[in-house]
Protein backbone atom coordinates (compact mmCIF):
# COMPACT_ATOMS: atom_id res chain seq x y z
CA UNK A 1 0.00 0.00 0.00
CA UNK A 2 0.91 3.53 -0.51
CA UNK A 3 0.85 6.83 1.31
CA UNK A 4 0.61 8.89 -2.09
CA UNK A 5 -0.40 8.65 -6.06
CA UNK A 6 0.07 11.21 -7.94
CA UNK A 7 -0.94 11.22 -12.08
CA UNK A 8 1.28 13.16 -14.69
CA UNK A 9 0.20 14.07 -18.10
CA UNK A 10 0.89 11.83 -21.15
CA UNK A 11 1.26 8.93 -18.64
CA UNK A 12 -0.14 5.57 -19.76
CA UNK A 13 -3.04 4.42 -17.34
CA UNK A 14 -1.73 4.06 -13.41
CA UNK A 15 -0.60 5.93 -10.45
CA UNK A 16 2.83 7.10 -9.28
CA UNK A 17 2.69 5.64 -5.80
CA UNK A 18 5.37 6.46 -2.82
CA UNK A 19 6.09 3.04 -0.65
CA UNK A 20 6.39 4.06 2.98
CA UNK A 21 10.21 3.66 2.81
CA UNK A 22 9.80 6.84 0.08
CA UNK A 23 10.41 4.80 -2.50
CA UNK A 24 8.53 6.13 -6.43
CA UNK A 25 7.10 3.62 -8.82
CA UNK A 26 4.40 2.81 -11.49
CA UNK A 27 1.45 1.08 -10.43
CA UNK A 28 -1.19 -0.03 -12.68
CA UNK A 29 -3.93 -1.59 -11.12
CA UNK A 30 -5.99 -2.24 -14.28
CA UNK A 31 -9.36 -0.67 -12.81
CA UNK A 32 -10.79 2.89 -11.49
CA UNK A 33 -12.46 0.80 -8.73
CA UNK A 34 -8.78 -0.35 -7.46
CA UNK A 35 -7.00 2.82 -7.93
CA UNK A 36 -9.64 4.33 -5.43
CA UNK A 37 -8.36 1.25 -3.64
CA UNK A 38 -4.71 3.07 -3.21
CA UNK A 39 -5.96 6.05 -0.73
CA UNK A 40 -6.28 3.94 2.10
CA UNK A 41 -8.67 1.08 4.32
CA UNK A 42 -10.10 -0.25 6.97
CA UNK A 43 -8.28 -1.18 9.98
CA UNK A 44 -5.01 -1.57 9.01
CA UNK A 45 -4.95 0.17 6.02
CA UNK A 46 -5.90 3.38 7.97
CA UNK A 47 -2.38 4.50 8.00
CA UNK A 48 -2.26 5.03 3.87
CA UNK A 49 -5.55 6.97 4.82
CA UNK A 50 -5.30 10.07 1.78
CA UNK A 51 -9.01 11.58 1.84
CA UNK A 52 -8.80 13.69 4.56
CA UNK A 53 -11.33 16.39 3.30
CA UNK A 54 -13.21 17.35 -0.07
CA UNK A 55 -9.80 18.49 -1.85
CA UNK A 56 -8.48 15.15 -1.56
CA UNK A 57 -10.96 13.35 -3.71
CA UNK A 58 -11.19 16.14 -5.85
CA UNK A 59 -7.24 15.48 -6.30
CA UNK A 60 -7.62 11.88 -6.50
CA UNK A 61 -10.65 11.55 -9.61
CA UNK A 62 -7.78 14.35 -11.32
CA UNK A 63 -4.67 11.51 -11.12
CA UNK A 64 -7.49 8.94 -11.81
CA UNK A 65 -7.94 7.29 -15.30
CA UNK A 66 -10.60 9.32 -15.67
CA UNK A 67 -10.37 11.53 -18.82
CA UNK A 68 -9.30 14.90 -17.80
CA UNK A 69 -11.20 17.61 -17.75
CA UNK A 70 -13.80 17.18 -14.57
CA UNK A 71 -15.07 19.73 -12.41
CA UNK A 72 -16.12 18.14 -8.98
CA UNK A 73 -17.70 19.31 -6.34
CA UNK A 74 -17.56 17.11 -3.05
CA UNK A 75 -19.38 17.13 -0.22
CA UNK A 76 -17.88 16.30 3.74
CA UNK A 77 -21.06 13.53 3.47
CA UNK A 78 -19.82 12.57 0.25
CA UNK A 79 -16.18 12.09 1.09
CA UNK A 80 -17.46 9.87 4.33
CA UNK A 81 -19.14 8.06 1.65
CA UNK A 82 -16.27 7.74 -0.72
CA UNK A 83 -14.30 6.25 2.24
CA UNK A 84 -17.35 3.91 3.10
CA UNK A 85 -17.27 2.09 -0.82
CA UNK A 86 -13.16 2.53 -0.95
CA UNK A 87 -13.06 0.37 1.88
CA UNK A 88 -15.62 -1.72 0.49
CA UNK A 89 -14.09 -2.18 -2.76
CA UNK A 90 -10.40 -3.53 -0.56
CA UNK A 91 -12.29 -6.43 1.03
CA UNK A 92 -14.27 -7.22 -2.11
CA UNK A 93 -11.42 -7.53 -4.28
CA UNK A 94 -9.20 -8.99 -1.03
CA UNK A 95 -11.93 -11.45 -1.24
CA UNK A 96 -12.27 -12.17 -4.42
CA UNK A 97 -8.28 -12.73 -5.18
CA UNK A 98 -8.24 -15.34 -1.93
CA UNK A 99 -11.06 -17.19 -3.22
CA UNK A 100 -13.36 -15.55 -0.48
CA UNK A 101 -17.11 -15.46 -0.22
CA UNK A 102 -18.20 -11.87 -0.83
CA UNK A 103 -20.17 -10.20 2.18
CA UNK A 104 -23.52 -8.95 1.78
CA UNK A 105 -23.01 -5.77 3.56
CA UNK A 106 -19.73 -4.96 1.22
CA UNK A 107 -22.63 -5.88 -2.19
CA UNK A 108 -24.88 -3.69 -0.73
CA UNK A 109 -22.43 -0.43 -0.58
CA UNK A 110 -21.77 -0.96 -3.65
CA UNK A 111 -24.40 -1.35 -5.09
CA UNK A 112 -25.78 1.36 -3.27
CA UNK A 113 -23.18 3.62 -4.62
CA UNK A 114 -23.86 2.07 -8.25
CA UNK A 115 -27.48 2.89 -7.83
CA UNK A 116 -27.10 6.45 -7.98
CA UNK A 117 -26.73 8.40 -11.25
CA UNK A 118 -23.08 8.54 -12.42
CA UNK A 119 -20.58 11.12 -14.29
CA UNK A 120 -22.13 12.37 -17.66
CA UNK A 121 -19.70 12.63 -20.82
CA UNK A 122 -20.46 14.97 -23.44
CA UNK A 123 -19.18 15.89 -26.90
CA UNK A 124 -17.41 19.02 -27.20
CA UNK A 125 -17.49 21.73 -30.42
CA UNK A 126 -14.22 20.43 -31.29
CA UNK A 127 -15.48 16.67 -31.35
CA UNK A 128 -13.33 15.37 -28.01
CA UNK A 129 -14.96 14.14 -25.10
CA UNK A 130 -15.73 16.02 -22.68
CA UNK A 131 -17.20 16.10 -18.75
CA UNK A 132 -21.15 17.67 -18.33
CA UNK A 133 -20.87 20.91 -16.52
CA UNK A 134 -22.21 20.09 -12.05
CA UNK A 135 -20.55 16.77 -11.51
CA UNK A 136 -20.80 15.87 -8.01
CA UNK A 137 -18.96 13.15 -6.15
CA UNK A 138 -22.09 11.03 -5.76
CA UNK A 139 -22.07 10.97 -9.44
CA UNK A 140 -18.29 9.87 -9.61
CA UNK A 141 -18.78 7.50 -6.55
CA UNK A 142 -21.75 5.87 -8.63
CA UNK A 143 -19.06 5.41 -11.88
CA UNK A 144 -16.66 3.84 -9.61
CA UNK A 145 -18.85 1.66 -8.18
CA UNK A 146 -20.33 0.66 -11.62
CA UNK A 147 -16.80 -0.35 -13.03
CA UNK A 148 -16.40 -2.64 -9.75
CA UNK A 149 -19.68 -4.19 -11.09
CA UNK A 150 -18.21 -4.67 -14.61
CA UNK A 151 -15.00 -5.88 -13.10
CA UNK A 152 -16.32 -8.43 -10.71
CA UNK A 153 -18.75 -9.86 -13.02
CA UNK A 154 -16.19 -9.51 -16.79
CA UNK A 155 -14.04 -11.76 -18.41
CA UNK A 156 -11.55 -10.87 -15.48
CA UNK A 157 -13.29 -11.35 -12.45
CA UNK A 158 -11.18 -14.66 -11.72
CA UNK A 159 -8.00 -12.36 -12.48
CA UNK A 160 -7.84 -10.17 -9.58
CA UNK A 161 -4.57 -10.82 -7.37
CA UNK A 162 -3.20 -9.00 -4.38
CA UNK A 163 0.73 -8.70 -4.69
CA UNK A 164 2.93 -11.43 -3.82
CA UNK A 165 5.56 -9.02 -2.62
CA UNK A 166 6.68 -9.06 1.30
CA UNK A 167 4.27 -6.74 3.14
CA UNK A 168 2.29 -5.45 0.09
CA UNK A 169 -1.18 -5.23 -0.63
CA UNK A 170 -1.90 -3.59 -3.70
CA UNK A 171 -4.55 -5.25 -5.43
CA UNK A 172 -4.78 -5.33 -9.32
CA UNK A 173 -6.25 -6.86 -12.36
CA UNK A 174 -3.63 -9.80 -13.63
CA UNK A 175 -4.35 -8.19 -17.45
CA UNK A 176 -1.13 -10.77 -18.89
CA UNK A 177 -1.70 -12.77 -21.49
CA UNK A 178 -0.65 -16.20 -19.31
CA UNK A 179 -2.45 -14.62 -16.32
CA UNK A 180 0.76 -15.04 -13.93
CA UNK A 181 1.27 -11.50 -12.79
CA UNK A 182 2.77 -11.56 -9.42
CA UNK A 183 3.92 -8.40 -8.32
CA UNK A 184 2.34 -4.56 -8.02
CA UNK A 185 5.35 -3.46 -9.94
CA UNK A 186 8.48 -4.71 -11.16
CA UNK A 187 10.02 -1.61 -10.64
CA UNK A 188 9.06 -2.50 -6.69
CA UNK A 189 8.24 -5.71 -5.16
CA UNK A 190 9.63 -7.36 -8.32
CA UNK A 191 12.78 -6.20 -8.12
CA UNK A 192 12.85 -6.25 -3.86
CA UNK A 193 11.98 -10.38 -4.75
CA UNK A 194 14.91 -10.83 -6.86
CA UNK A 195 17.22 -9.38 -4.81
CA UNK A 196 15.52 -11.83 -1.27
CA UNK A 197 16.25 -14.43 -3.81
CA UNK A 198 19.52 -13.25 -4.64
CA UNK A 199 20.49 -13.07 -1.28
CA UNK A 200 19.25 -16.23 -0.78
CA UNK A 201 21.27 -18.01 -3.29
CA UNK A 202 24.61 -16.38 -2.20
CA UNK A 203 24.02 -17.42 1.49
CA UNK A 204 22.96 -21.44 -0.06
CA UNK A 205 26.36 -20.96 -1.89
CA UNK A 206 27.90 -20.10 1.35
CA UNK A 207 26.47 -22.91 3.33
CA UNK A 208 27.88 -25.24 0.98
CA UNK A 209 31.23 -24.12 -0.04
Amino acid sequence: MSERATESPGRPPGLTLTSYGGHSFRFDPGALCLELVTTGGPGAFARWEVLHEPADLVAWAERSRLPSGLELAVTERELGLARELRNALLLLAADRAHGRPLQPGHLDIVNGAAAEAPLVARLAPDGTRAWASGATATQLLSTVARDAIDLFTGPYADRIRECGGHNCALLFVDTSRPGRRRWCSMEHCGNRAKARAFRSRQVAEEQVD
